[in-house]
């Protein structure tokens, strides 16, 4: 009988493994770090608050519940960040903790109908579903790949992936579909 299958953020709340741990650093350690290097933070500060991050991350995931808004990772996550990079700055910036510049951008991320919350966003959802593309491109035949790749990026009609790869229609829409459905499956809860 086979799996049903089980988001990542399901795995990592249900029986969290190490391979789910890894995707889960593996997809948001470089858009975190990016989002946080925008407070002018560079070498080792960056390095260890993109770690505090991920660190609280991975302890409050299993207590994490969805709660069926749109979002709701998301808006769970950017919480995280908020209070690491305040907690940083009073810590490490006594004197920039309370100025107006940080805690504009600060508030501004945090209000959800601010522009600076509609990029954050913005690129959470782009960022998560490119990353998540080139880590679950690994678990897949090439050709298999390449089909996916061919009919719903490059746009192709799958009777033209078929004749560049030398396979059947049939074979071409089965690939498109297998990849698909995983992606769904990964993906399910980090976007809505």
């Amino acid at each position: 009988m086979p799996e049903t299958p089980v988001s990542l953020l399901e795995r990592l709340r249900l029986q969290p493994d190490e391979q789910s741990w890894r995707r889960l650093v593996d997809l948001y350690t470089p858009w975190i770090r990016g989002w946080l290097a925008r407070y002018s933070l560079a070498g080792s500060d960056l390095d260890d608050l993109v770690q505090d991050v991920m660190t609280i991350l991975v302890q409050e995931l299993p207590r994490f519940r969805h709660d069926l808004r749109r979002g709701a990772f998301r808006r769970w996550l950017r919480n995280i960040v908020l209070n690491r990079v305040r907690t940083y700055w009073r810590k490490r910036q006594p004197q920039a903790a309370s100025g107006p510049d940080l805690d504009r951008l600060l508030n501004q991320l945090e209000d959800p109908e601010s522009d600076m919350n509609r990029l954050w966003d913005q690129e959470h959802n782009q960022h998560v579903v490119r990353r998540l593309f080139e880590l679950i491109e690994q678990d897949f035949q090439p050709t298999t790949w390449k089909a996916f790749r061919l009919l719903t990026l490059e746009g192709k009609s799958v009777g033209e992936a078929a004749a560049d790869l030398g396979m059947s229609s049939t074979a071409v829409r089965i690939a498109k579909s297998r990849v698909l459905s995983r992606f769904r499956d990964e993906i399910a809860g980090l976007l809505d």
